[in-house]
């Protein structure tokens, strides 16, 4: 999406907390050349005001209580030219693989300082990517680790059973292995998948087509 350079960058927040959207704007107004054209407190809400008020940048918190979260939004507001710099507290492997994969320009953590708020956005607005250092550590770290080892059939079978939603006890009982292999075979799996849960584990294996 084109805008001038002298223009403004026009932002749209969307946070489920109004406290947060109170701080924001208390802040985003300190700056003279960001404006603040909208929020809102649901993805639902940021999907239609983004195509009403066509921001530069959509500063999108991921989790957004019931409804759409903050991937699923992102994933229904950036193929319309308008950027989305998520601004989260979460910054687990999966959380960033999944806002990324859904079009995010830029990946922020709250506890970020606000310099570096100012100038994700002016780098958003330019379609530049823009990451917090740490998340920027994770997704070095995850492009080094591509060459992990591949996951073993018996893996597959312990994923595939996760992404059905089964205890340890249930996938033991399954496969006819016990509890302490399941979680012998989980501490492998999250390790090739650079992840540390069973949410995590699913996600990025549906990311990378793991899964039937």
């Amino acid at each position: 999406m084109k805008r001038s350079l002298n223009a403004p960058v026009r932002i749209l927040l969307c946070d489920d907390h109004a406290v947060v959207r109170a701080g924001l704007l208390a802040l985003l107004g300190s700056e003279p050349d960001i404006e603040v054209v909208g929020e809102t407190g649901s993805g639902e809400e940021a999907v239609a005001a983004a195509a009403r008020l066509r921001p530069d940048v959509v500063l999108m918190d991921l989790q957004l209580g019931p409804g759409l979260d903050g991937v699923e939004a992102t994933r229904r507001i950036a193929p319309t030219g308008v950027h989305v710099l998520v601004l989260t507290t979460y910054d687990t492997d999966a959380d960033i693989t999944r806002a990324i994969a859904a079009g995010a320009t830029g990946y922020l953590l709250k506890a970020e300082r606000p310099e570096e708020l100012f100038a994700a956005i002016r780098a958003a607005a330019q379609g530049r990517p823009a990451l917090s250092p740490p998340v920027a550590g994770r997704v070095l770290d995850r492009m080094r680790g591509a060459g992990r080892p591949a996951l073993t059939p018996r893996e597959l079978d312990i994923l595939a059973r996760l992404a059905e939603g089964l205890g340890n006890r249930e996938i033991a009982r399954a496969l006819f292995i016990s509890q302490a292999t399941v979680k012998t075979h989980l501490g492998r799996i999250y390790d090739k998948l650079g992840v540390d849960t069973r949410a995590g584990a699913v996600a990025v294996a549906k990311e990378q087509r793991l899964l039937p």
